[in-house]
């Protein structure tokens, strides 16, 4: 093949959008399912530790147990965006359904820091979350 048939990497583009898969826990949350009874049968799901943090944080009876889901839903979320070929920055789109999990958890640590005092958590996953996905940002924070 000619050099100049080669395809061309546009290395001003940065990393391509990482869609992350269905989470095992969504059907069970969209029927209307216990966040808790949910989160013991998926652990592994960033969308239902999100679905708990998001109530602790909506109920305003403990923010240190709002914190402690979000964060877990992060980590979580971290380990699944990596095995999904993310490689520490770049694009999680909003639009894909699927990434809803890991930009929930993410709004919701940085909520659960704000209200805890962490100032400079909370800073780092609102930035985080802009970068990610700027339209995320605009509807959950």
């Amino acid at each position: 093949m000619p050099a100049s048939d080669k395809p061309v990497q546009d290395l001003m583009a940065g990393p391509p959008p990482t869609r992350l898969p269905e989470d095992p826990a969504a059907p069970d949350l969209l029927g209307g399912a216990d966040p808790r009874a949910v989160v013991t049968a998926h652990p592994e799901s960033p969308l239902a530790w999100a679905t708990l943090a998001e109530g602790a944080l909506a109920a305003g009876e403990d923010d240190v147990v709002a914190y402690a889901f979000a964060r877990v839903g992060y980590h979580r979320s971290l380990d699944l965006l990596r095995r999904n070929g993310w490689k520490g920055h770049g694009p999680v789109p909003w639009d894909h359904v699927p990434n809803r999990g890991f930009l929930r958890a993410l709004a919701a640590l940085a909520l659960a820091a704000g209200r805890i005092g962490e100032t400079a958590e909370e800073e780092r996953c609102r930035d985080f979350l802009r970068d990610s996905s700027p339209e995320a940002y605009d509807a959950l924070i």
